[in-house]
């Protein structure tokens, strides 16, 4: 079966052939049979969900307008104990490939040996590290030497050409070229070191029979030698917060820099506690590769010491000023949470007490992202809010996608500045001579309280519209589009072309303005997709913009009271000691026996719904006896778990809650109520 998403969902009306689309790039995008593409590719680990929900929960990505999925195959997810690969269950990922193949969806696979992923010594096993090779000193005695981790180090390309042979008998039969899903690969992840390293795990590859139509690898940070022009596109990122960073303020970081339309591709504030402090630079020769992202923050998982609250308008505004900024594809870390599998021999969360990646303490086993798909696939304020985005690359990528950036305001940004509004142009000239363009429009940035800003008109190669000066409220992030679908200009947001039929979004607050056959229609109201504003145009509002074409809405249904007793008070408050990063250390098992207990009854019928749990407290763990389900870190969000994952006959479970500590040294953002104790407010069931 061939990948016909591709053909339909990247590049509209191609027609269908016998062989699979031939895939290309050059310096603007990915071509797909020479047509121009702009993909959206969001993240989600296999290993990290359950075999049988992974057909629903790709089909909810693809809903969501996700046309490439991403993976990282985590080393020790399926090699932990040496020698013994575990493909099996959720480890499965030549299953995964076949329904993403079913599903019609194109796999990046990040094939590590390197990963992070806030995984247990950033996905390479314990093993690898402990193994001694048997070498000879230099005067020729008989010695032992640990392997050089993430280096040409021939003993651990041994290792690591043994992993990426058993990741082949998974991928065998599925690449693009065998009319599989899988069209690319990913080598290590936020390396710094040598090019010479990342070529030589290309090799590995190509000589085991990986032959993929193009490979990449992280544009941050800089290396110190660079990888030959062609071999891998550099893929970047940016996050609104980030839970590595040290300082427990509300604020720190410059993640503010990504709220800005700015011609630099990378980011200097991703990974920071593993990579310290980055410069402004990138290397030479990545400028004439298209601009693509692969860790576009879709949202953000809490550390013990550092929990942000992540919101729906992050992760549009990080969106549009990436496309703003010239990116033409669009790739989002995390798309979808997920939940840590059992380790056979330790968890597999990060913490600082393992052998690598040791900076921050994450949930044993959420790793619920804030994400436009949940930790058990629900469906986010984010999953709409971005979805009209996304359904205007789907249709209108081949004409963004040739478009250069122009940014108005080049001088050196400032975290909150609230001076001027922030906005940037793309454009290309028509096969007339008219001009075609895309505004992208900015009044937000995380945290800072950006005003309205009044008296805007926009000029783009000689056109100054709209025809009278308006406001561009607080938090307005959107996409005008001149010279497009016969329109000179419009104030509201394109959206989508379906049966010959233009759709335009209102922005909330900015009244909507078509100039289009020699008219200026002002003040035009929405009128849904019922009734046309002019001829085949279409105006909705942004809820409904948010659910164009949607057909599989989940059923709204009234919350089912959950009844739960307390059966034990909290004992003796914790002492929180900083770890070895020199940051506050996570509770663990025994301190778990300290928290304040309480006792849930699930009534009949409750295994398909999800449990809602809103308290306060510093921590919180669910049990299925002594089964622990999962965990979560109090950040002023409920603790969420899908009853569908629990043990045939459960019917009670138990619900641990540790109180927050006086003087917790910690971030906690301004939602979280930090009152020293714990309370259960409520327990309820919702529909999923």
């Amino acid at each position: 079966m061939k990948i016909l998403t591709f053909l339909l969902a990247l590049a509209g009306s191609l027609s269908l052939c016998a062989q699979s689309p031939s895939v290309t790039w050059d310096r603007h995008s990915l071509l797909i049979d020479g047509h121009r593409v702009v993909p959206v590719m969001g993240e989600v680990h296999y290993s990290r969900i359950p075999a049988a929900e992974w057909a629903a929960e790709v089909r909810k990505m693809k809903e969501g307008g996700v046309t490439i999925v991403a993976t990282y195959v985590f080393w020790n997810h399926v090699e932990e104990q040496e020698g013994i690969f575990d493909w099996s269950g959720q480890r499965d990922l030549r299953t995964f490939l076949e329904v993403c193949r079913s599903e019609q969806m194109p796999v990046v696979l990040r094939l590590g040996p390197f990963c992070h992923g806030e995984v247990r010594c950033g996905g390479i096993p314990d093993w690898v590290f402990r193994k001694q090779v048997a070498v000879k000193a230099d005067d020729g005695t008989p010695t032992l030497r640990s392997l050089k981790v993430r280096t040409e180090d021939p003993e651990f390309l041994r290792c690591v050409e043994r992993l990426y042979r058993q990741i082949f008998t998974q991928v065998q039969g599925l690449q693009w070229k065998d009319g599989g899903p899988v069209v690319a690969a990913q080598f290590d992840n936020e390396y710094r070191g040598h090019g010479s390293y990342l070529l030589a795990l290309k090799h590995i590859a190509q000589r085991i029979g990986f032959d993929l139509p193009f490979y990449t690898r992280t544009g941050w940070p800089q290396l110190r030698t660079p990888v030959p022009f062609g071999e891998m596109l550099p893929l970047y990122g940016d996050y609104a917060d980030g839970f590595w960073d040290k300082e427990t303020k509300e604020g720190a970081g410059n993640y503010w820099k990504a709220f800005h339309f700015k011609a630099f591709r990378s980011s200097t504030a991703i990974g920071t506690d593993l990579l310290g402090k980055q410069e402004e630079k990138t290397d030479k020769g990545d400028d004439d590769y298209p601009y693509f992202t692969c860790e576009l923050g879709g949202g953000m998982v809490t550390s013990y010491h550092r929990r942000p609250y992540i919101y729906p308008h992050d992760a549009l505004a990080l969106a549009v000023v990436k496309l703003g900024s010239g990116s033409n594809l669009l790739g989002y870390y995390m798309y979808h949470g997920g939940t840590n599998p059992e380790g056979h021999l330790t968890t597999l969360n990060e913490t600082q007490r393992t052998l690598a990646t040791a900076n921050n303490d994450l949930p044993v086993k959420s790793y619920e992202f804030q994400a436009p798909l949940g930790e058990f696939g629900q469906r986010s304020g984010s999953y709409y809010l971005l979805r009209p985005l996304h359904l205007f690359l789907h249709d209108y990528g081949e004409t963004l996608a040739p478009m250069e950036a122009h940014f108005p305001d080049n001088g050196e940004p400032a975290k909150g500045d609230n001076s001027h509004l922030r906005w940037s142009w793309r454009t290309t000239d028509g096969n007339n001579g008219s001009p075609s363009a895309f505004v992208f429009v900015n009044n937000y940035e995380r945290l800072q309280g950006l005003t309205d800003k009044s008296g805007v008109q926009f000029t783009v190669k000689g056109l100054t519209f709209p025809s009278r000066p308006i406001t561009i409220p607080a938090g307005t992030t959107c996409i005008f589009p001149v010279g497009v679908e016969g329109m000179r200009y419009a104030t509201a947001q394109l959206v989508a072309r379906r049966d010959g039929k233009v759709y335009l979004m209102q922005v909330d607050g900015v009244p909507t303005e078509i100039a289009i056959d020699g008219k200026v229609l002002r003040n035009v109201k929405a009128r849904g997709t019922t009734r046309p504003v002019y001829k085949n145009i279409y105006l909705v509002d942004t809820e409904t913009a948010g659910r164009l074409f949607l057909d599989d809405e989940p059923v709204a249904a009234p919350p089912v009271t959950v009844s739960y007793t307390k059966t034990a008070e909290a004992g003796p408050q914790r002492q929180v000691t900083l770890g070895p990063a020199k940051v506050a250390e996570a509770p663990g098992d025994a301190d778990f026996q300290q928290a304040a207990t309480y006792t849930l009854s699930l009534p009949a019928g409750a295994d398909s719904l999800l449990l809602d749990i809103d308290y306060r407290g510093d921590c919180a763990r669910l049990y299925a006896g002594d089964l622990l389900l999962d965990d979560n870190f109090y950040n002023g969000r409920h603790f969420q778990y899908g009853l569908w994952r629990l043990p045939p006959d459960c019917r009670t479970l138990t619900l641990r809650i540790l109180p927050m500590p006086d003087n917790l040294p910690a971030y906690l953002p301004r939602e979280a109520d930090q009152t020293p104790g714990e309370k259960v407010n409520n327990i309820t069931l919702l529909q999923p």
